[in-house]
């Protein structure tokens, strides 16, 4: 069997039995670099937690934007999943980081 790597205008990577589109590659691993943008909130949230209080306006307008690209991805004709998946966390730590920096 031929390995093909790209294919003029097919845009698609052949290996064995295996057809990764590069549209799912790249989504994929946006999806994981996207979460762990999000997830890096972690540290923000402890810092407030330990009196060291943080902006909260970056993670606030951060948990915005991540709840209108996850209202985007819900409303599509087809739920893009991947878009879901990858702002919600954007949603849940946004909050967190800009609530306890405020308290």
């Amino acid at each position: 069997m031929q390995n093909q790597l790209s294919h003029p205008g097919g845009h698609q990577l052949h290996e064995s039995n295996h057809v990764f589109s590069e549209e799912k590659i790249i989504g994929d691993i946006a999806t994981i670099a996207n979460m762990i943008m999000y997830i890096s909130y972690i540290g923000e949230i402890l810092q407030n937690l330990n009196g060291q209080p943080t902006s909260f306006i970056q993670p606030f307008c951060a948990s915005i934007n991540a709840a209108l690209w996850v209202a985007y991805g819900w409303v599509k004709p087809k739920r893009d999943w991947i878009l879901i998946v990858a702002d919600v966390p954007g949603v849940i730590f946004g909050l967190i980081a800009a609530m306890t920096a405020i308290m």
